[in-house]
């Protein structure tokens, strides 16, 4: 007996199936780095953060009399166990929600596409706040510009994406 012909039939990936993935890729990333983050926070629990901080910027040899760092140290006085748990959950909830849109995204399901387009655009006036509100004068690109940036141009993008699949899938329909 021989092996079943190949199938070579026509069908085709959808336009643009590879930048999905990419950002799929980047969502996963993201979760995978916030769920690290929320891990680190909880094990800060049990730990006296203020002398942590002492520890590592001698470990850096950062002058104990340095403005920034008693800065640092102030507002590091202020944080309690219940704001580091509070901070954590947040972290595990934005991790969950990027390791769905990265999965679903990786798996090219259309619920993916329209779940990263709402959260991503959701997203953008908390950037734009952050962007504005926590940016140093003088600093160069900061990171929540870069942040915006890359979520402005994906949000454009699977707009897009989902426009022109759901259009061409209703043009099909109508035929």
């Amino acid at each position: 007996m021989s092996a079943p012909p190949a199938d070579h039939s026509t069908k085709q990936k959808p336009r643009g199936t590879k930048l999905l993935r990419v950002i799929g890729v980047f969502k996963l990333f993201k979760g995978v780095a916030l769920t690290a983050a929320g891990l680190s926070l909880l094990k800060l629990i049990h730990v006296d953060i203020v002398d942590l901080a002492q520890r590592w910027a001698n470990r850096l040899h950062i002058a104990p009399g340095n403005r920034y760092l008693q800065d640092f140290l102030d507002k590091l006085l202020s944080v309690s166990k219940k704001n580091l748990v509070v901070a954590a959950v947040a972290l595990f909830v934005y991790s969950a929600m990027f390791l769905t849109e990265g999965i679903g995204l990786c798996l090219l399901k259309p619920w993916a596409e329209w779940m990263t387009v709402i959260t991503t655009i959701g997203l953008i006036p908390l950037e734009v706040y952050e962007m504005f509100h926590r940016h140093e004068e003088g600093k160069g690109v900061s990171l929540p510009a870069i942040t915006l940036l890359v979520n402005v141009v994906i949000a454009i993008y699977l707009v897009i994406h989902v426009w022109r699949r759901t259009h061409q899938h209703d043009a099909a329909t109508s035929s």
